[in-house]
């Protein structure tokens, strides 16, 4: 866009997409916020596919901020969007590729607040797992997630994988 003054012409130009070229920078545009990748963690570890689901999480997002993460997530190619093939009313979410490429890194992230958390909310399964080979459970996951079931959820789960259900 160009803004003609009296003495001189400028040329306003649109922030670019990223603000620089840096691998981290480019990370925290996409994943700055917690929410990005706790609709990302309900994927994968509980098999979120709708709205609603995403919605029940128990840290209570708002409707309308995750709306707008779904979109921002959709846009930047972490997620794909599909009508319900049983709810015309309903969209299904559901990872892409690039997407299923954070398995590993989300597996580290809860390895490392696991550790640290004062008091980490996991499953038996989840601690039992941490006994595995990491490339294992991380092969079994994303396994998982790309045939729809989850780390928890479904016949195809890490879980039921692994053996890893409660004695």
């Amino acid at each position: 866009m160009i803004i003609k003054l009296k003495y001189a012409t400028m040329r306003i130009m649109k922030r670019e997409e990223n603000k620089s070229s840096c691998p981290i920078n480019y990370t925290m545009e996409i994943f700055g916020d917690s929410w990005s990748l706790l609709i990302v963690r309900d994927i994968i570890t509980d098999g979120a596919k709708t709205f609603g689901e995403f919605l029940a999480s128990e840290e209570r997002i708002g409707s309308s901020v995750l709306a707008e993460r779904l979109v921002h997530l959709e846009k930047k190619g972490i997620i794909n969007k599909k009508p319900s093939a049983t709810d015309g009313r309903k969209f299904i979410y559901s990872l892409t590729e690039k997407g299923l490429d954070l398995i590993p890194i989300m597996y580290d992230v809860i390895i490392w607040g696991s550790q640290y958390s004062p008091h980490p909310d996991e499953g038996e399964a989840w601690f039992k797992d941490m006994e595995y080979d990491r490339e294992e459970v991380i092969r079994a996951w994303r396994e998982a997630v790309q045939a729809g079931s989850s780390f928890s959820n479904g016949p195809d789960s890490v879980v039921n994988k692994l053996g890893l259900q409660g004695d």
